[in-house]
């Protein structure tokens, strides 16, 4: 059986390609509402002892996807 994620879950797997201090420890996906992230975690230090970091990137979005700019309102009727 292959294997398939389920709504409100997902899988994290060691980084074996990190090369980077900054790069995550580990790295997996998860699915959230129908929508998969990809998901990255950082082991930290603090005074309360050791705890994960997590970061959620949705994989639909393209690495080099740019924001929209924000539309110009060139309306001269607004009176500031």
């Amino acid at each position: 059986m292959a294997y398939e994620i389920r709504e409100l879950s997902g899988s994290l797997f060691k980084n074996e390609k990190k090369t980077d201090e900054k790069h995550p420890q580990m790295q997996g996906s998860c699915l959230i509402e129908g929508v998969e992230y990809w998901v990255s975690a950082w082991t930290k230090e603090g005074t309360k002892g050791r705890w994960q970091s997590l970061a959620f990137k949705r994989k639909d979005v393209k690495p080099d996807a740019k924001p929209a700019p924000a539309s110009i309102d060139d309306d001269d009727s607004v009176p500031f």
